[in-house]
């Protein structure tokens, strides 16, 4: 098992990142045709617990079939993704469809869900506040910058009569569709790994719902919470090239990541919070962002 960190790069402006950097980094393989070879499986995984635990769990089983899982571990959500385009990775594990779709358009990558883990709920959370309806004039809102999230939070606002926004979908909503914000609300970008830091110093913020139970919230406390059709393209993928997809390694990895061991991993889980939609195809979902 590996453990890096890596600088957090803020999705607009990755694209300053050189090959030659990566490759200092160890994180890319430039022309490299395969990550590994034989019974080797090589992930590169999100360094929190509904990441790291359906891993680990994973690889015992895999091991147990003759397999070998090596995992990386990381904080960074820019180089997973160019690392299995690069050919030293097989797949990765950190990042759900809709944020997946927007970096392969920004980086002209061609990465692939290959089957879904679990669905990665959002919801609106206050440290101050029991209610939307509470929210003072001018009230500071926390939202994710990236712009696969940015949406999230404005759409429950909408929904809940705050806002006004044009014509668009969850994941091409941002700022610059709302038309209309009686409250003068203000929003604070923040990067997505740092919104439930920062949210003391705002008056209510968007968390994924694994980094609000994390922060000691619940469903139950929600200001607003996603509804299960407004979660559809925020389900965690693993992802790898078209290639890998398909493979006998790929199948061996879904095998095990669908396993019952670690669909009972996610039911105790701060109360079965993150559900498993295993019946679902990213393929399709993705076409439908």
């Amino acid at each position: 098992m590996q453990r890096r960190n890596f600088l957090k790069y803020a999705l607009a402006g990755a694209g300053a990142v050189s090959a030659a950097a990566l490759t200092g980094c160890g994180l890319t393989n430039p022309g490299g045709a395969g990550a590994s070879g034989g019974k080797t499986i090589k992930i590169i995984v999100t360094e929190s617990a509904p990441y790291q635990e359906p891993t680990k769990l994973a690889q015992k089983l895999l091991a147990a079939q003759g397999w070998t899982l090596e995992p990386t571990y990381v904080t960074d959500i820019i180089q997973p993704n160019l690392a299995v385009a690069n050919g030293e990775f097989d797949a990765n594990f950190f990042q759900h469809n809709a944020y997946l779709k927007q970096f392969n358009q920004d980086k002209g990558l061609e990465n692939v869900g290959l089957f879904y883990v679990y669905s990665a709920p959002g919801g609106i959370w206050s440290d101050k506040y029991k209610s939307l309806d509470e929210l003072p004039d001018g009230a500071k809102i926390g939202i994710p910058v990236d712009p696969a999230n940015n949406g999230r939070a404005l759409f429950m606002l909408r929904d809940a009569g705050l806002l006004e926004l044009s014509d668009a979908t969850v994941i091409h909503t941002s700022q610059k569709n709302i038309t209309a914000n009686p409250k003068k609300l203000q929003f604070v970008e923040v990067d997505q790994q740092s919104l439930a830091k920062t949210l003391p110093d705002v008056d209510a913020g968007f968390l994924v719902a694994r980094m609000a139970a994390d922060a000691g919230h619940s469903k139950d406390d929600a200001l607003a919470f996603e509804t299960d059709a407004d979660q559809v393209p925020f389900r965690i993928v693993v992802a790898g090239r078209k290639d890998f997809a398909g493979s006998e390694k790929a199948a061996a990895l879904k095998a095990a990541f669908q396993s019952p061991e670690v669909k009972a991993w996610f039911a105790s889980y701060q109360k079965g919070i993150l559900p498993t939609p295993w019946d679902q195809d990213p393929a399709a979902d993705v076409a439908k962002l």
